[in-house]
């Protein structure tokens, strides 16, 4: 299935930092508690609750109970999401949801569907799966993602900030140099990139770090080579922080993916 990725895990000590992603994200959790942290405030997800966050939303995960929490995750790129917007609701641009945590047990249920069906190698019956569900939590929940209010002078200095971060990822710039070059100053930078992205540039250029390493992964790029090409100073650097934000270690992601390869449906890590 492409354009999907899907992670099933129990965790206890694990948290996960500050990051968003450039898809959607639909769990659900089948055990414990997950707090995630969003910009609105936190989210405790227990057991039969969904979780929908919109792409390139920060946010932050750990557990909300002493036992952790178990959960089943899909990574839909957003490209799935709005397609499947316009063939089932008369929802029109990029669709988005305005709650993140709901009760929903049937949508939980097929999100496990989705699972279960994946890790048999029924690719049909996961897609439709994942559809299905799609389309109830659109119908139920689903709305058209406001547009960007007019940018201001420190929205387009975060804009180009994020450009230049983008295109010298393995050396970036300093805070100072880099404001320098914009023609502001290094707080006003730091204080328009935070307002713009959710989080201040060095923690954006991490996660941003692990993204690029991971299409690297996907594409059968060993993970030293990888870590190199992103600006990590070496695997065990990559190693800590895409563990911290992916859940898996890079070596084992690639395995998996490895295996999704070569059976056709995706997999679960």
């Amino acid at each position: 299935m492409p354009d999907l990725d899907l992670l099933r895990a129990r965790y206890v000590r694990h948290t996960f930092p500050r990051h968003s992603h450039e898809g959607y994200v639909f769990g659900t959790i089948t055990r414990g508690v997950e707090d995630v942290g969003l910009p609105g405030g936190t989210v405790h997800a227990g057991p039969g609750s969904v979780v929908m966050i919109n792409p390139e939303v920060p946010h932050t995960a750990r557990a909300g109970a002493p036992e952790g929490w178990v959960y089943a995750t899909l990574y839909p790129s957003a490209q799935v999401i709005n397609d499947i917007a316009a063939d089932t609701t008369r929802l029109r641009g990029t669709v988005g949801f305005a709650e993140t945590g709901v009760l929903d047990p049937e949508a939980a249920r097929l999100i496990g569907e989705v699972h279960r069906a994946a890790e048999e190698g029924n690719a049909l019956a996961a897609d439709s799966m994942l559809r299905i569900m799609v389309a109830r939590l659109l119908s139920r929940h689903g709305s058209v993602l406001p547009a960007r209010a007019p940018r201001s002078a420190g929205a387009q200095d975060a804009e180009r900030a994020r450009a230049v971060l983008e295109s010298r990822m393995a050396e970036p710039p300093t805070l100072e140099t880099l404001a320098a070059e914009l023609g502001t100053s290094p707080f006003a930078l730091l204080r328009a990139f935070k307002k713009q992205y959710g989080m201040p540039p060095h923690t954006w250029l991490t996660d941003a770090r692990v993204r690029r390493a991971r299409r690297m992964l996907d594409a059968g790029i060993a993970p030293a080579d990888a870590a190199a090409r992103v600006g990590f100073t070496d695997q065990p650097h990559l190693n800590r922080h895409f563990t911290r934000i992916v859940g898996v270690p890079p070596g084992a992601y690639q395995r998996e993916r490895a295996i999704t390869y070569k059976t056709g449906p995706a997999s679960s890590a």
